[in-house]
């Protein structure tokens, strides 16, 4: 059995609500480093063998320079492969604060692969993909826009269909007109949502919107799946136990 960690840690910030910043976007300057180390002892906790990571800052002056994705990996003893999020020719590369901004998976097993996709619509452009012994899996955050998302996933499936092996996508899927947005694509590519109660995961004080997903082809049986109520970041962490068929 294999565990698998999603968690949107919103760059380490904690739960900080817009309405309790002095200014709009102050989110992007505010850091707080005790949170981090609080995420990776409770991620700790659950002994993950993959985790992935969105919204982690890796290394900006919000950070005070420390990239959050090596600490927590170190933290766990785990490998790390992170990159930021916005693309190669995206202006983001080149702004302060934003060009750290990133998404990350740590592992134990051993690593066959990692490629970093990008997807051509939409300002959060980055794909990881870590190829595994016997399967593979994809980290995402899809874009705010809803066509946007849509042509973010064709892209996605796509990816999937060259695979010849099973495969797991996480992510933010930003998905505010609920699930059904994702139909469509988990026909196409063959895939189930791991979360069949449709529990929400944002925001993590009074959960509503059901954003972030595990989905799953065959080949791969869910054990166990859950979403812990825990107030590090604002969104709830995904939990999900996996074997192999």
């Amino acid at each position: 059995m294999t565990r698998l960690v999603l968690y949107n840690i919103c760059y380490g910030i904690g739960t900080v609500r817009k309405r309790q910043l002095p200014l709009h976007g102050a989110r992007y300057v505010i850091g707080n480093q005790p949170n981090v180390i609080a995420i990776a002892d409770f991620i700790a906790e659950y002994k993950a063998d993959i985790v992935g990571l969105v919204e982690v800052d890796c290394g900006s002056m919000r950070a005070r320079r420390v990239n959050q994705a090596e600490v927590i990996a170190d933290r766990l003893g785990h490998y790390t492969a992170y990159s930021c999020k916005y693309g190669k020719n995206s202006i983001n590369q080149y702004l302060p604060i934003i060009r750290k901004q990133s998404n990350a998976f740590l592992a134990t097993d051993v690593i066959h692969g990692e490629r970093f996709h990008y997807f051509d619509e939409g300002i959060k452009k980055l794909i990881i993909e870590l190829e595994m012994e016997q399967y593979a899996v994809f980290l995402v955050h899809l874009s705010l826009q809803f066509k946007q998302r849509q042509l973010q996933l064709k892209r996605l499936y796509d990816l999937i269909s060259e695979i010849d092996k099973p495969v797991i996508v996480a992510g933010d899927m930003n998905t505010f007109a609920g699930e059904k947005e994702l139909t469509l694509f988990k026909q196409a590519a063959g895939m189930r949502s791991a979360n069949e109660q449709h529990q929400p995961s944002f925001p993590s004080w009074r959960p509503k919107l059901e954003l972030d997903f595990v989905l799953y082809q065959d080949g791969i049986e869910i054990d166990n799946f859950e979403i812990p109520q825990t107030m590090l970041s604002d969104h709830l962490p995904l939990v999900c136990d996996f074997s192999l068929r």
